[in-house]
């Protein structure tokens, strides 16, 4: 049912017949690369928390970030929790290995992390566990009707390498 509610999501575009479906699984950031063949980083994955109160919320990030949670609580102003497997089937529709923010069974805000922002394109899931769609960052924001772009995330910057001393050498 998930997929199809993704499917049906993506129809008010015309872009449902553009959603993947794999013979392997796409349920982790590391299958889902290896199975659409490219980096982890394009994977955008969607995590799920609680929210304040007693609503949830979504936060999208690239395959190699991870939520950093003093930035998290200064965004926010309370803890990340994360939601339970069961607790995120029933405020997203989707089961753990195919959450996305597509055709979800409840109106949740969705942030997305500014870690995805070096990417043209990326490959988030479509509510199944081997299911994704190529988007620019631009279609992201659309399709998920996010709120904003948000910097929640810690361990994607790409860091520089310091510059040695090189002796010049004659030979």
């Amino acid at each position: 049912m998930s997929f199809e509610s993704v499917k049906t999501h993506f129809k008010q575009w015309n872009r449902e017949t553009d959603i993947l479906e794999f013979a392997t699984s796409s349920a982790t950031v590391e299958e889902a690369a290896a199975t659409i063949g490219v980096i982890p980083a394009r994977i955008a994955k969607t995590l799920s928390f609680r929210g304040s109160e007693e609503t949830a919320m979504l936060i999208v990030a690239a395959g190699d970030a991870k939520i950093d949670n003093k930035k998290f609580r200064q965004k926010f102003g309370f803890k990340a929790r994360m939601l339970t497997p069961d607790e995120v089937l029933e405020q997203t529709g989707h089961a753990i290995g195919g959450v996305c923010p597509f055709g979800l069974k409840n109106d949740l805000p969705v942030f997305l992390d500014v870690s995805m922002e070096r990417f043209v394109t990326l490959f988030p899931a479509c509510g199944s566990k081997n299911s994704a769609i190529e988007l620019t960052k631009e279609e992201l924001v659309t399709y998920s009707f996010a709120k904003e772009w948000v910097d929640v995330c810690k361990g994607w910057q790409e860091e520089e390498e310091p510059v040695k001393d090189v002796e010049h050498i004659e030979v």
